[in-house]
Parts: structure tokens; C-alpha cells; sequence
């Protein structure tokens, strides 16, 4: 075994536990890719990342995503949260303000503003959603077919069916087979606020189809729901996300769009360091 510096970091929240928690193992090069998911798998967060050292110029750092079932070329909260952990550890940036992070998608970069950070949103591939998959989402997640204002298949390293629906409170009250959501496909709802509310829009992520029923906070979704929602004139350039309030989190995703590029950001705390030993 050998012992690698280990942290674990909460994401998308200024007060630990109230986000979506990450494990990141550093200077993780010796380690096979077997062993990668497997103590992914063991930790059984909805992501844990390895870092090592890039090997594209102008890369501060590559970092492996996983979920306890598969790795992912990208995910959102795992950047963020890889990100900062790096810079906790003593990582020094390229260039002043900016991080480059290496991953499965390519270079990302990622913004800092004092104890924040947002990344660039990748590319995104999107589509129509297919009208028989649709029906079963919808009988899965126990949607009134009436809430349903937009569908769209979203692609910008994992893909996500995104919904989104007339209000809020819908999107509170949804309680999903998850089992038939395992065999059907990741599904990402979004509807907006009432007046008065300290976020624009509420957002939940069901992904049992990689062994996560329900995500806290998931940066890679809120990501493609902007360039989806923005794009289409469905919500405005900037609005702040609430996520993870089913589940006793108060996760909060600033999103921004400017000069055609989506920046989807947050605030992350370190909650454990330490080793542990692979």
C-alpha cells in the first residue's frame, strides 16, 4: 500500500454538511485505475477525484472523476471541489486568478474570486428527448404531465434528461422510483421560485443509473440546464440555484452567462485532511 495525502471537501456551501461532499486523494499517479474505483466505490460519495500531474501544456493539475460505478470525463461539483482542495494543498496557478484543470472533457478553466470559484461550462450536446424514454421518465418520477413546461436530452460529459417544470413546489413533492430510474436514464429537474425566495430556481438530480439516487448538488447538470434554459430565453443571463433541500442541504449554484460562455459557480470548505492509505 502506499499512503497518499487525502481531503475531503464540502461543495457548492460556505457552512460545512450543507453541500455535496467530495473526496479527493492527491498526487494519486501511482494508483491503477482498479483501484481508483474501488475506493471510489467504498466511499460511496457521489464523486471522488485523483489528482495528478497534467500532461497537456497549460494544465495546473489533470484530475480522474469517479462515482462509486463508473468515471465521468467531467462533473461539476468534482471540479470545483478538486479545484479547491489543489489550491488548500499549497497548489500555485499558472496564471494569477485562473486555474486550468486537465479532464476527460479537456482543458477547464476555472475562475477564483476570493474563496469562490466557477468553471467554464463545457460544450454541450443537446437534443430532443426520445417520446417513448420521456414516457417512462415521467411515469418513474410521478410528474403531472401538466407541470412539464420544456424537455431536453443534455451532453457535456455525463448526460441528463432535463425537465423543466411549472413551479418549485412541484419539484419538492416529486418522490421518484428510483429502481426504474436506474434502467432509464440520469434526470435533472428544474423549475423557478416563488417571489420572495433567496434563490430563481429550485433544482433536484436523480442518478441511479450510476448508483446515486439522489445528487445534492450537481454542478455538471446545473451547467448544461443554463446553456439549455439560457439559450432558449427560458431564464435569464445570471440566477442563483437552490439544490439538495430534500435532502437537508442548502446547496447554492451562481450561474452566469457572459460573451456566450456559461460560468457555473459556488463557494467550497474543507472539512477533513489527512492520508489515507491505497
Amino acid at each position: 500500500m502506499t499512503r497518499f495525502a487525502f481531503s475531503q471537501v464540502d461543495v457548492f456551501t460556505e457552512q460545512p454538511l450543507l453541500g455535496n461532499a467530495l473526496a479527493v486523494v492527491h498526487g494519486a499517479d501511482a494508483l491503477d485505475e482498479a483501484r481508483m474505483q474501488a475506493f471510489a466505490r467504498w466511499t460511496h460519495l457521489s464523486e471522488t477525484t485523483f489528482l495528478l500531474a497534467p500532461t497537456e501544456p497549460g494544465a495546473d493539475y489533470r484530475v480522474r472523476i469517479f462515482t462509486p460505478g463508473s468515471e465521468l470525463p467531467f462533473a461539476g461539483h468534482p471540479t470545483l471541489g478538486s479545484c479547491h482542495a489543489w489550491l488548500d494543498r499549497g497548489g500555485a496557478p499558472r496564471a494569477a486568478g485562473e486555474v486550468v484543470q486537465q479532464c476527460g472533457v479537456g482543458l477547464v478553466r476555472i475562475r477564483l474570486d476570493g474563496g469562490r470559484a466557477a468553471f467554464a461550462a463545457p460544450a454541450l450536446r443537446r437534443g430532443k428527448v426520445e417520446a417513448s424514454l420521456l414516457e417512462h421518465i415521467v411515469i418513474a418520477l410521478g410528474v403531472p404531465r401538466e407541470a412539464i413546461r420544456a424537455t431536453q436530452s443534455l451532453d457535456n460529459g455525463p448526460t441528463w434528461i432535463g425537465l423543466l417544470l411549472d413551479r418549485a413546489d412541484t419539484v419538492l413533492a416529486l418522490d421518484p422510483d428510483h429502481a426504474a430510474l436506474r434502467t432509464l436514464a440520469k434526470v435533472g429537474v428544474i423549475a423557478p421560485q416563488a417571489s420572495g425566495a433567496d434563490s430563481d430556481f429550485e433544482v433536484r438530480a436523480f442518478a441511479a443509473a450510476v448508483g446515486i439516487s439522489e445528487d445534492p448538488v450537481t454542478g455538471s447538470l446545473n451547467a448544461s440546464l443554463a446553456q439549455w434554459l439560457i439559450g432558449a430565453g427560458l431564464a435569464p443571463d445570471r440566477y442563483v440555484v437552490a439544490q439538495g433541500t430534500r435532502l437537508g442541504r442548502r446547496g447554492r449554484v451562481d450561474i452566469a452567462s457572459k460573451d456566450g460562455m456559461v460560468w457555473v459557480g459556488g463557494s467550497s470548505v474543507t472539512c477533513i485532511r489527512g492520508e489515507v492509505d491505497l
